[in-house]
């Protein structure tokens, strides 16, 4: 059983999205599918892989903006917690914020909860709720060989999402992140949703909020 995983930038805000993939199964999930939808497509094809969901860390517009499109030409399935989905159906406004225009968004297939499992494959994800940056933000955690967890905007590389944002919570991300990410293995590689890669460890020693 073999993991695959591509990160790349998408996106107006350079988004990181990420195929997670099940070598064996081919099965496939895209996490914060933020925009250039023929690029991840095409990576999707490269890799021999099929999008069976469309996972969202929350629902701000540089994270879903390429979902509609995913949707319509792979049916992969949108996923996101029931606490965004009141950003995610302000995607127009939070668009023209920054000059940028967006077509409406799809309805929504799955509202993801706190401990959830997702398959795809032989593997899973295991769903982590993570308020604060939003209120439905979610983190990712895929067990295989190596811990790897996809952070969104909750945790970055020494420092954290923003919270002043609609909903936002400074208390809030500071808990979720002691509380769900600090308590995983020091090893777990974190990949978040703008910048560069980091660890668990590296952050419980250098990151400046802690």
């Amino acid at each position: 059983m073999s993991l695959i995983v591509e990160s790349f930038p998408v996106g107006p805000l350079g988004c990181n999205c990420s195929i997670v993939g099940c070598s064996e199964s081919g099965e496939a999930l895209v996490v914060d599918p933020g925009g250039d939808v023929d690029d991840i497509i095409e990576r999707l094809a490269t890799l021999g892989l099929k999008a069976k969901y469309l996972l969202h860390t929350h629902a701000h517009f540089d994270h879903i903006m390429g979902s509609k499109g995913m949707r319509e030409k792979t049916g992969a399935e949108i996923c996101l917690h029931k606490e965004d989905e009141f950003l995610y159906n302000m995607l127009g406004k939070q668009a023209s914020m920054f000059g940028l225009s967006a077509d409406e968004p799809l309805p929504v297939d799955k509202f993801l909860s706190d401990d959830q499992e997702i398959n795809f494959g032989k593997l899973k994800t295991q769903v982590l709720h993570t308020p604060g940056h939003t209120p439905g933000s979610l983190c990712f955690c895929v067990q295989d060989s190596d811990s790897l967890l996809f952070s969104g905007d909750t945790l970055f590389s020494r420092s954290i999402g923003r919270t002043d944002l609609w909903g936002g919570s400074f208390d809030k991300i500071i808990k979720s992140i002691k509380t769900r990410l600090f308590t995983l293995d020091d090893e777990t590689r974190v990949i978040p949703g703008h910048g560069p890669d980091t660890s668990i460890w590296t952050e419980k020693k250098e990151n400046p909020f802690f």
